[in-house]
């Protein structure tokens, strides 16, 4: 039913002016405090602050905003302020020396749709309940054994994944779709049990994917809100969210079944239980200090699908892409691995760290492609003096990662793919670098690292060992559109079109 308001066109236009003053004189009122030392800012509009800035690419504005304002900038999203720190030095006192001040996430309302009321490890905000789920996580399901124990997994997938290219050598193949399967199918396994290779899962995976990285603007003009619910975005993300949980609870259902038909002994089969069956374990073992409800395990199964396919595949991606654009660049690792691996039908992951090259070819796709440019927000706690400036509690706090890796203080020839510069060189993206943190650092830094690392090695050194790779067309491989496409993750903005060539000898 629609109201009917009988106001002439003078009286609504004067209200307005009046309601958009008040509006202004708040919004400068609550920016505005001489009394504090703030960060450098840009100019920002009344209302909306700099959301205008931001555009398609953020990443990217904000690298230029820092370029122009210095590494450490406090911009105005709306109602919320937040800090955008670019360089090394600025993240490492974000990330180590005030970690504890800045380790908690802010509530974002499609996130925390998602994930059951921001109960992931990603999400949650800083406190006792993500202190008890992260200890499970690296404690039980992404331990060096754990990890190990999964190898088989990973070297399976592989192959099938060479196979599939087989098939198709000499004819175009969407290689951004191959990898992106294959990095589900991994995950699948270890996290389900089984490959979930439906038309319907994988689409459900890509909403769920796309959903999580879009922005709310309701999270930073309540007000307007509304404009969230009238585009849609509301309603796809409540369907996309009890989609999944659908699906979570059919798992789960699958497994409880399984384990109702066994006789319940499970010594020795450790290496064969997936994480489903783990999580069911700590449950009914009732061994963790806090209750282990459904939706804690799965938000914890979301975490493993988030930490293991768009970020690994985009990984991946980028650094064919790269490869596919530098020809020497790629002729030196094909000649490193083909060395080691001497004939063998698939190259292991006992050969991984033998391979040096290999390791800085990866590292220096992912200094120049952060699969998370801008990491995951987070947001201080209480008031802190950062480097001089006073940052209040419930800023928003952006790491750019990306800006960083390309910092020409730090790096030379920044936007050049050159690998060699990781030769011989201890940095490393664990943590102990801080001018190359594609996977964050501290509290809140990646678990899953040692994780998704062999997934991603063992894929590229695979494709290369057994293939040469051209594009389409015989078209010039410097030529490869990189235009990336902001999600979740940095993605490809077009599909990696590629023409394989088996390799022999």
């Amino acid at each position: 039913m629609f109201l009917s308001f009988h106001f002439t066109m003078p009286t609504i236009v004067v209200a307005f002016t009046i309601i958009s003053l008040y509006i202004t004189f708040k919004w400068y009122s609550s920016t505005s405090n001489p009394k504090n030392n703030r960060p450098p800012s840009p100019r920002k509009l009344p209302i909306i602050g700099n959301l205008h800035q931001l555009g398609s690419n953020p990443h990217r504005s904000l690298q230029t905003i820092t370029k122009k304002h210095g590494p450490l900038v406090l911009i105005q999203l709306g109602n919320v302020p937040a800090l955008v720190a670019s360089s090394a030095e600025t993240a490492c006192e974000i990330l180590k020396t005030h970690d504890l001040i800045f380790a908690s996430r802010p509530k974002l309302s499609i996130t925390d749709t998602l994930t059951y009321g921001s109960k992931s490890i990603a999400f949650s905000p800083y406190g006792e309940y993500w202190r008890q789920v992260r200890s499970l996580a690296v404690l039980q399901l992404l331990s060096n054994k754990r990890v190990q124990s999964f190898r088989q997994v990973r070297e399976q997938e592989t192959q099938v994944m060479i196979d599939t290219i087989a098939k198709s050598c000499g004819s175009v193949i969407d290689l951004s779709e191959l990898i992106s399967s294959f990095t589900n199918n991994v995950i699948c396994r270890v996290a389900l049990g089984r490959t979930y290779g439906e038309p319907e899962f994988i689409d459900l995976l890509i909403r769920f994917t796309y959903l999580a990285g879009c922005f709310s603007i309701g999270d930073y003009i309540p007000w307007l809100s509304w404009v969230d619910r009238l585009s849609g975005l509301v309603a796809r993300t409540k369907q996309a969210a009890q989609e999944f949980d659908e699906f979570l609870e059919g798992v789960l259902e699958e497994h409880i079944s399984k384990k109702k038909m066994v006789d319940g002994d499970q010594n020795g089969s450790d290496k064969r239980q997936d994480l489903v069956d783990i999580l069911l374990d700590l449950q009914t073992e009732k061994t963790t200090n806090f209750i282990l409800h459904r939706d804690v395990i799965k938000a914890a199964i979301m975490d493993v699908f988030a930490a293991g396919t768009d970020t690994t595949s985009t990984a991946i991606e980028w650094a064919i892409s790269e490869l596919i654009r530098h020809p020497r660049v790629m002729k030196t690792l094909q000649k490193e691995v083909r060395e080691i691996a001497n004939g063998k039908p698939m190259i292991t992951e006992d050969d991984l760290e033998k391979m040096t090259y290999l390791q800085a070819v990866l590292k220096e796709a992912m200094r120049l492609h952060a699969p998370l440019p801008l990491l995951i927000s987070r947001e201080s706690t209480k008031d802190v003096k950062l480097m001089g400036y006073d940052i209040s509690a419930g800023t928003q706090v952006f790491v750019n990662a990306w800006a960083i890796g390309r910092d020409p203080s730090r790096w030379v020839e920044p936007v050049k793919f050159h690998p060699e510069r990781f030769l011989n060189n201890p940095i490393d993206y664990k943590g102990l670098n801080f001018e190359f943190i594609p996977f964050g650092v501290g509290r809140r830094g990646c678990p899953a690292i040692q994780f998704a690392t062999p997934v991603y090695e063992l894929a590229i050194a695979n494709l290369v060992y057994k293939y040469d790779f051209a594009l389409p067309e015989e078209v010039n491989g410097e030529e490869l559109d990189m235009t990336e496409i902001t999600g979740l993750t940095l993605r490809r903005k077009s599909p990696l079109l590629v023409v394989a060539t088996p390799h022999f000898g």
